[in-house]
């Protein structure tokens, strides 16, 4: 993400006129949001500071509606939290292993045959926009 900068009001605001940022209620609005966000993402290091505002703007916003869609208790163990965030953006062992290194190990860690090092947590963490605690 770039680095802080000043926002230029006007510029930010032709983002968000494009973007329409509102509090997500639906999935086609997670969806959405999703898409965006990714767009932003593709862009790198090259995000402006508008940009760059929006982009945690939206991320704050998927945050929450994910934390009240979809809560993960205290029983969830770091293979089943990677599993359900999977699910929730219909990917599959092939979208994630690049994360991991390899196939192999990709493929214990989601069968639980493996834990998720800090290293992997980490990776994950900044893909699925979460805490790496959660895969701890």
């Amino acid at each position: 993400m770039a680095a802080s900068t000043l926002v230029n009001p006007k510029k930010y605001a032709a983002l968000l006129v494009r973007a329409l940022p509102t509090a997500i209620e639906t999935e086609k609005e997670h969806k959405r949001a999703l898409n965006v966000v990714e767009s932003l993402m593709d862009k790198g290091e090259t995000l402006s500071p508008e940009e760059d505002a929006l982009l945690k703007l939206l991320v704050r916003l998927i945050q929450s509606f994910e934390d009240d869609r979809y809560p993960v208790g205290d029983t969830s163990t770091p293979a089943s939290i990677l599993q359900t965030l999977m699910e929730q953006r219909s990917l599959t062992h092939k979208d994630v292993w690049r994360l991991f290194g390899s196939k192999g190990v990709a493929s214990e860690v989601l069968n639980g045959k493996r834990a998720i090092s800090k290293t992997h947590a980490k990776a994950l963490a900044e893909f699925f926009h979460v805490d790496a605690g959660l895969f701890l």
